[in-house]
């Protein structure tokens, strides 16, 4: 048995939390509210005060994202010598004696973590999307295999998966409830986000890019693949494929300050199956406007509204009942895999989603179509050669502080 599992709930789970974030603050608190010992034991990230901001968090007790960190002061144990800071502190971290780590870094970070991590024998809570481009899927997929050799435990923040709405909905569409799944409809138009880094004279670039790491698409993958990613997956989980195919279109209308850094702010992508059904993806952020996250799909006998429950057609149905916090849930199940020895992998799909997010984001980027087997082969990096606060950048702004934006029949993503 792999020295890292724990036998039925009788030993204490030591924890690292890499990013410490909104994201990483709340992921943790699910991670202490999961049944059993458990301990945080070291914190991780690159920038001091994030850190000591999520720490004081935990201690107070406060409201965290999709949680609350009440009643867990006496799970936290993370003295100042086991507070990691900087670009390398991920290592430290996963280094401290720990028996699992959370991963909730900016996502152009993941691959090379999860890696790590997987090499040095801990189980892994990784936040989507689980990379940024080609080569960190196939790192990830690398080290996803790795770790069921090594019978480490994988959890990826595709929270919906843990949800019972979608569960019970997919099961149907998988039953035959709509007849073959011919399109389907993934939605995600919102106003937007407000993760935004005022930059200070003494920062350098790659401090700035990395602390405002929404808008810098080496950093999240650009929002489609950095949120849409959840409702893709959906799409792909009731399908029961992947897309093998990709275009469509983006830009950027309003979301275009410097401020914004390089990203677009809506997405509007065809996918093909293997079969010959649709995927259509609709990703938009942009305020004052009509917002819609949903996930449908459609067949010769019926429609159903994932995310609600509800089947249309020859074979109605809704599910009545409220599911519990799915991101607890997917806690819930991580921990007692690892305790009970239970297979547990989500890295696989994990991957393959984000990959189909990826391959949606190129189309747009370059005009072209995008095939999934070239988009999973390519070579092209977005991660800089040398990461250190004094390294150049990935991209750098012009004379009035403007990044350069992908442009459809010039840039090149393969």
């Amino acid at each position: 048995m792999n020295t890292n599992v724990h036998v039925a709930g009788s030993d204490e789970i030591k924890i690292a939390l890499i990013g410490c974030g909104g994201r990483g603050t709340g992921a943790v608190a699910q991670a202490l509210n999961t049944a059993g010992p458990v301990k945080l034991w070291a914190m991780a990230d690159a920038f001091e005060e994030r850190l000591e901001f999520s720490l004081k968090m935990l201690l107070s007790g406060a409201k965290v994202s999709r949680g609350t960190a009440e009643g867990l002061a006496p799970r936290i144990d993370v003295p100042p010598e086991r507070r990691f800071v900087g670009l390398d502190a991920y290592r430290r971290a996963i280094d401290s004696g720990v028996d699992l780590v959370l991963l909730t870094t900016p996502p152009g970070f993941r691959p090379m973590q999860f890696e790590y991590a997987v090499k040095q024998g801990k189980h892994v809570f990784m936040e989507k999307p689980v990379a940024v481009d080609s080569p960190g899927i196939r790192q990830v997929l690398a080290a996803a295999g790795e770790a069921d050799r090594k019978r480490l435990k994988v959890g990826v923040g595709l929270h919906r998966r843990h949800d019972r709405i979608y569960q019970e909905t997919i099961k149907r569409i998988h039953d035959g409830a709509i007849g073959r799944v011919e399109l389907l409809g993934a939605y995600s138009n919102r106003a937007g986000v407000g993760k935004y880094t005022k930059r200070t004279p003494e920062m350098t670039e790659m401090q700035y890019q990395v602390g405002h790491w929404y808008f810098f698409t080496w950093l999240s993958g650009d929002f489609i693949v950095e949120q849409s990613v959840h409702m893709l997956d959906v799409c792909n989980w009731a399908k029961g494929d992947y897309p093998v195919m990709a275009q469509g279109q983006g830009g950027r209308q309003v979301r275009t300050g410097k401020d914004y850094g390089q990203i677009y702010d809506h997405f509007a992508i065809e996918y093909t199956y293997e079969d010959g059904s649709k995927l259509f993806s609709q990703n938009r952020h942009i305020p004052a406007c009509w917002n819609s996250i949903a996930h449908h799909a459609y067949g010769p006998e019926g429609h159903a509204h994932i995310g609600k429950g509800t089947i249309e057609g020859k074979n109605e149905w809704r599910l009545r009942e409220r599911s519990p916090n799915p991101y607890q849930v997917e806690h819930d199940e991580l921990f007692d895999a690892v305790r009970t020895d239970k297979p547990y992998n989500e890295a696989v799909y994990g991957a393959m989603s984000t990959l189909t997010a990826i391959m949606g984001r190129m189309a747009a980027y370059s005009g072209q179509q995008i095939g999934r087997q070239e988009a999973l082969e390519s070579d092209v990096s977005l991660l800089p050669k040398r990461l250190a606060w004094d390294a150049d950048a990935p991209i750098s702004p012009d004379a009035d502080g403007a990044y350069p934006v992908a442009k459809p029949g010039v840039t090149k993503v393969l």
